[in-house]
């Protein structure tokens, strides 16, 4: 019996749900799950999950005390909805699952740890095991400090908004655990600034990730590629065998109604045998790569204003949500 392009896939790559939504997870049974702020704005939005925000929002309401601002309280719930979400998730994947630290942290080093703590903090206390949580940074110079210090004290990273080479190399010399380099961010910076369309192995985001995969297996380094952010499933056939690969439930479906042959592109042992020149990546030198790559710092820039943009919205569905609890609660006798 012929087999869809999704069963050939797991035999290589392990394939990780890109999604908030719990339901497309219970169909597809990812090994992994990943989330972000503009996915989880998204299923908080969805009334099938109104109970878990509700839930949150309380418990927020709760610790701040009646006496709290609206927008404080919004701003803790956030915090603890993508923690919500994450445990639920946890139920149906057997692996690990992302959870996000604030995008508005993303040049604050202590800030970001900080957080990351805080959020590790409440998995501890849901006796969600630390093998099972990675803690998603933006990839800044700053970022990738704090996850160096983050992983020495057992919180596993994942560095995302990832688009260079240098981005790649930082992370993997500060021993984070994976790095998520976006795949369709860069094909949509390439069509726009040449007007060119771009398949298969020509995808510049294709390319990308093809070359940190190698470089990191050159070099014998323990951080592991996940190709994230895919535009569709000829970018996904390119980098079969990629350590990790995080895909939308759109995607996901095209490829378990696919059948055909999948290849493996992506091979740890050829790629040892490659002739690549190994890079020294310090501060100095990695804000200078940065500001010479215009990709990569426009769509690094362009991510982090997206996330935090997606947190501010998160936001005021919660002071909304909150406000129609508090109408609908019965006045005190």
């Amino acid at each position: 019996m012929p087999q869809s392009l999704l069963e050939q896939l797991r035999t290589y790559t392990t394939v990780v749900a890109d999604t908030g939504d719990i339901e497309s997870m219970e169909r597809f049974r990812p090994t992994d799950a990943t989330t972000n702020p503009s996915l989880i704005t998204t299923a908080a939005g969805m009334p099938q999950y109104q109970p878990i925000v509700d839930g949150v929002i309380t418990e927020a309401k709760k610790e701040l005390g009646d006496s709290a601002a609206d927008k404080d309280v919004a701003n803790l719930a956030f915090q603890n909805l993508a923690v919500a979400f994450g445990k639920k998730i946890l139920a149906i994947v057997p692996g690990r699952v992302s959870t996000e630290v604030d995008a508005r942290l993303s040049f604050d080093t202590e800030g970001t740890i900080a957080m990351a703590r805080s959020i590790i903090a409440q998995y501890d206390k849901a006796k969600v095991g630390r093998d099972h949580v990675l803690i998603k940074i933006a990839s800044t110079w700053e970022g990738i400090r704090a996850a160096e210090v983050l992983e020495k004290e057992g919180i596993h990273c994942n560095l995302t908004l990832l688009f260079g080479i240098h981005q790649a190399v930082a992370a993997a010399e500060a021993g984070v655990t994976l790095v998520s380099p976006f795949v369709g961010r860069i094909l949509d910076w390439y069509k726009k600034d040449t007007g060119k369309d771009y398949q298969g192995a020509d995808d510049p985001g294709v390319q990308s990730v093809t070359k940190i995969y190698n470089y990191y297996k050159k070099f014998g380094y323990k951080t592991q590629v996940m190709g994230a952010s895919f535009r569709n499933i000829g970018e996904i056939k390119e980098l079969a065998g990629c350590d990790l690969l995080t895909i939308s439930p759109q995607l996901l479906a095209e490829l378990d109604k696919t059948e055909g042959d999948l290849p493996r592109k992506l091979d740890p042992e050829k790629a040892k045998s490659m002739n690549i020149e190994r890079i020294v990546v310090d501060k100095a030198t990695f804000k200078k790569m940065h500001s010479e790559d215009r990709m990569a710092n426009d769509k690094l820039k362009e991510g982090i204003e997206g996330f935090s943009g997606a947190l501010v919205n998160l936001e005021k569905l919660l002071a909304k949500r909150l406000a129609e609890l508090e109408s609908r609660a019965p006045a005190a006798v």
